[in-house]
């Protein structure tokens, strides 16, 4: 019985941290007091950059695109205040 427990509790922890790459986290808050992604992709947008995805990782928003010089980037920023977040090296 402790032993299951104990698998149970691995896999639980295993399956949280599965979703995060780690390349960055924000202090965010609860979601209530973010903005929504879709302003982000205009404030991204009106920098030319061209939105591929933005999902949710770490707590911030994880952008796919292609920024103002024509290379692609994967970027972090915070959902409050939709400021640029920095990474961790891979």
């Amino acid at each position: 019985m402790k032993k299951t427990a104990m698998l149970i509790g691995v896999f639980a922890a295993s399956a949280v941290t599965a979703h995060a790459t780690g390349l960055a986290t924000c202090d965010s808050g609860p979601t209530e007091g973010w903005q929504p992604q879709a302003a982000l992709e205009k404030k991204l947008t009106e920098q030319q950059w061209k939105i591929r995805r933005i999902k949710v990782d770490g707590g911030c928003y994880e952008v796919y695109a292609m920024n103002e010089k024509g290379e692609r980037v994967e970027a972090y920023f915070h959902p409050v205040t939709l400021a640029p977040v920095p990474t961790k090296p891979r």
